[in-house]
């Protein structure tokens, strides 16, 4: 009997892997062809996935019966859809990692100053109009910006040749301040369209979402989310203690190191071009630990499908929830995220800071 219960547990959390990623799966289908039929157009279900199979070559379903209903499909809703699902997974992974390298559930990107660094360089280029890239410079300026504020953090942290979890913390919690007061400075010294714009792009938004930046942060997400996969394996090494990582032939160090600007790169691609948009990657890597456990090589994959799905359906009721308006994405998913955090805080006082 004892010899078949390993056996059986295994299968229980395949079978529990397999459904719950076929669950997360099929709601992300219904709810990217919900998300792009709803609108001022209103275009069926049926006809979404025809259109979408007809780029295919299978006419299996009827194009949009309005005239201006696959045009409208292909210029302004998937373009948007799309962003929400690549900065859905991008946030979600670099969470998953970052909770990962600071093995604390609690952790999320913006920690050790990428959101508030982008929020700078997005600043500095809408106050003082700078147009070095075209239509993309506060974009760059934000991503740059991100990168900057890591590198800044990492290497004012950096003791005895190496960066401890609690220095990097502290250090992170100091530029975010910093950068606070460097936004608050920029946006005073800004005209009232520069203060509009910084406000508004600090809430977060995909509002005019196109496709040329679309295949813009498809590789970086890729690169991101392929480095995730391959230290999956090392990242469980880690949750057992530095220590032990180390006598198991991790090399702590380069690893931590590589995983930070690997959730740089995840989160200030998402940040440059959605704005801040928090929670998602505290929220839904948390949520997937609690159903899969502690094993990263499929906590990946579902953090990646659950942020996707999470920034769809958020995207959605941004869109939707007030007629004729957009509201803010980044303030949706603090309304659900806030909440959630003081469940999240309140449960991991009360067992001692374990994972769940």
């Amino acid at each position: 009997m004892n010899s078949r219960t390993p056996t059986a547990a295994a299968s229980r959390h395949t079978a529990l892997k397999i459904g719950l990623f076929t669950v997360l799966t099929l709601a992300l289908i219904i709810a990217v062809v919900v998300s792009a039929g709803t609108g001022q157009l209103g275009i069926p279900p049926q006809e979404v996935l025809g259109s979408l199979l007809h780029r295919i070559g299978i006419n299996w379903l009827p194009l949009p019966s309005h005239p201006a209903g696959d045009q409208t499909l292909w210029a302004i809703r998937f373009p948007r859809v799309a962003m929400a699902l690549l900065v859905g997974v991008g946030l979600s992974v670099a969470g998953l990692i970052k909770q990962a390298i600071f093995g604390n559930p609690l952790a999320e990107p913006g920690v050790i100053g990428i959101s508030s660094g982008a929020a700078v360089g997005a600043s500095i280029a809408i106050v003082f109009g700078f147009t070095l890239f075209g239509e993309w410079t506060v974009a760059a300026f934000a991503f740059a910006a991100g990168l900057a504020a890591t590198l800044v953090v990492y290497g004012m942290s950096r003791a005895d040749g190496k960066a401890e979890v609690v220095t990097l913390v502290l250090t992170g919690i100091a530029v975010n301040a910093i950068a606070g007061a460097a936004i608050a400075l920029l946006t005073f010294l800004g005209d009232t369209q520069s203060r509009e714009q910084i406000v508004f792009w600090q809430l977060g938004s995909l509002a005019g979402s196109r496709w040329q930046q679309v295949t813009i942060i498809v590789p970086v997400i890729a690169v991101g989310l392929l480095a995730a996969y391959i230290a999956a394996r090392k990242l469980d090494l880690l949750s057992l203690g530095e220590r032990n990582a180390r006598h198991l032939g991790v090399n702590v160090e380069v690893l931590r190191v590589t995983m930070i600007f690997v959730v740089a790169l995840l989160t200030g691609a998402a940040v440059a071009f959605a704005g801040i948009i928090s929670f998602v990657g505290l929220v839904i890597p948390h949520l997937m630990r609690m159903i899969l456990g502690p094993a990263h090589l499929p906590l990946v994959t579902a953090s990646a499908l659950g942020g996707a799905l999470l920034l769809t359906i958020a995207d959605l009721a941004a869109r939707t929830m007030v007629p004729n308006a957009d509201l803010p994405i980044g303030m949706l998913t603090a309304l659900v995220g806030g909440p959630f955090f003081f469940w999240l805080l309140r449960r991991t006082r009360k067992r001692a800071g374990g994972w769940g």
